[in-house]
């Protein structure tokens, strides 16, 4: 059986700019246009990630080469961009959809008009930060303590008249809280359960309770670190993840976000896109057809802002 896969996080555009690695069939890229079709993806979230050392220049023209990767190369024959969400509810059978993230806001250089071109160029979550302090939030491994800065609540102010997510899986503690009052469409886009595997990327039982009591989605994300702390894990490992917030009663939330292209190590047997169905073979094993095609895709269906 295969069934279709929403994925909210992948770094393809990163290694794409940085490397000159093509879309269509690059067998370096965990994330390319065959993988997807091969692994039954039919949307597929591109982060746009820039250096946090990188001068406000060079940050500037890394963002935009990593636009240009996805207009130049993702966009193709068969895929679709994705600028809005009703667009979701267009897409064809054999049809892919794209759609652009941002993970982290160094780029901005704390100037909001920034903000703008890019919601017109259909980014649809954004991430304060990549773990770092930066103008607008505090990362996870932040040493400051703080929030999110007025800067940073002005972002969310604006994702919340457009209907954007606003993303917490990099936020270190106090962000986290400061976005779920703040914000109105909230996002983990590649997060796991912290008291499954005790990392400061995954989420405590207070915010998966929050989460769950925002009704905002929760994406696992496939790095053997923030799944059992080596460099090494299993599918089962995963599916830990998955139960345990099932267990605080967020089966409904759950998705994937797998951040391929952005990790070193893999899980066994679920190494990139092209392969994903073995992952859904797994979870059939422990979940029902329609239990899995939620954590697949119709839970985040369910819970795109309105």
């Amino acid at each position: 059986m295969s069934i279709p896969i929403i994925d909210l996080h992948c770094d393809a555009l990163l290694r794409m700019q940085k490397n000159g690695y093509k879309f269509l069939n690059s067998p370096k890229l965990d994330v390319n246009y065959e993988k997807l079709v091969e692994g039954h993806v039919i949307a597929q979230a591109f982060a746009i990630y820039v250096d946090s050392e990188l001068s406000l220049v060079e940050k500037r023209a890394t963002a935009i080469k990593q636009i240009e990767c996805f207009r130049n190369e993702v966009l193709r024959e068969g895929v679709v961009h994705i600028k809005k969400w009703a667009d979701f509810e267009t897409l064809q059978p054999g049809q892919i959809g794209a759609f652009l993230t941002i993970e982290g806001v160094d780029f901005f250089g704390g100037d909001l008009k920034i903000w703008h071109p890019f919601h017109q160029l259909g980014v649809l979550s954004i991430g304060l930060t990549w773990n770092y302090p930066n103008e607008a939030a505090d990362g996870a491994h932040s040493q400051y303590g703080r929030g999110v800065t007025p800067f940073g609540k002005e972002i969310i102010k604006l994702n919340n008249q457009h209907k954007i997510f606003t993303d917490v899986s990099h936020l270190n503690e106090q962000s986290f809280w400061d976005v779920i009052e703040q914000a109105d469409y909230v996002i983990a886009t590649h997060s796991n359960a912290k008291t499954v595997c005790d990392h400061v990327r995954n989420l405590n039982d207070a915010q998966i309770r929050a989460m769950i009591e925002k009704n905002a989605p929760i994406h696992i994300v496939l790095y053997p670190e923030f799944i059992n702390g080596t460099n090494r894990a299993s599918m089962g490992d995963v599916i830990r993840h998955i139960d345990y917030i099932c267990s605080l009663g967020g089966k409904e939330l759950i998705g994937l976000g797998s951040d391929f292209d952005g990790i070193d190590y893999k899980v066994e047997g679920l190494e990139h896109a092209g392969i994903y169905q073995n992952f859904i073979n797994e979870l059939l094993k422990y979940y029902s057809e329609e239990q899995v095609r939620g954590f697949a895709y119709a839970n985040f269906i369910n819970h795109l802002p309105k």
